[in-house]
């Protein structure tokens, strides 16, 4: 409670009680699976957010090639491990660009491709022979990760994919790789 009373984003009213000073906020999760979404509402309310509780979270499902959202709606948008899976990558980065507020951030964790050739050899053996026999050993399901291990493959390469972030209209475009480039952060701004 100490901690509260000196944040300068906490308030007393003249109750006593603590007011947050910075504006409501809210998220909405999106996703073509509904029963990923509702799996995801379970683990929410466990880790104790409700409908009632700050920040508010919205369950939404729909395709991200065509977002049932007005233009110019949110602040950020974010997306992970999941526009690799994307039918239409051009079309979802348009309807991103098109949801955001002027000033608004694009921001895209997925995972990539490793530059250093020994590196990628290395990480290329491993994933097509070791990931999809572990995916049938512990969850009885080869399929599903041999279908991981490709689609990473045909995920375009970091500046690829960058270059398609500039065309859908963003600015400022940017990305860091993360463990060597298996996976890459990519952010973008609506100037």
């Amino acid at each position: 409670m100490d901690k509260i009373k000196s944040s300068p984003y906490y308030l007393p009213n003249p109750n006593g009680q603590i007011k947050s000073a910075s504006p409501p906020s809210s998220a909405i999760v999106f996703d073509i699976n509904q029963a990923m979404l509702d799996e995801g509402k379970k683990r929410a309310i466990k880790l104790g957010y409700s409908d009632s509780t700050d920040p508010s979270i919205d369950w939404v499902q729909g395709n991200s090639e065509h977002l049932p959202f007005q233009s110019d709606t949110f602040n950020c948008y974010t997306i992970s491990f999941g526009i690799r899976n994307v039918t239409n990558i051009d079309a979802a980065l348009a309807e991103a660009h098109r949801v955001l507020k002027k000033g608004g951030r694009f921001m895209c964790l997925e995972f990539s491709h490793i530059p250093n050739p020994l590196l990628s050899y290395a990480y290329d053996t491993y994933s097509f022979n070791v990931i999809p026999v572990m995916g049938q050993l512990i969850a009885g399901d080869r399929d599903s990760y041999q279908y991981l291990v490709e689609s990473i493959r045909k995920f375009p390469k970091q500046e690829e994919f960058a270059e398609k972030i500039r065309k859908a209209g963003f600015k400022q475009v940017t990305y860091k790789n993360l463990t060597f480039g298996v996976c890459a952060i990519h952010s973008g701004w609506k100037l």
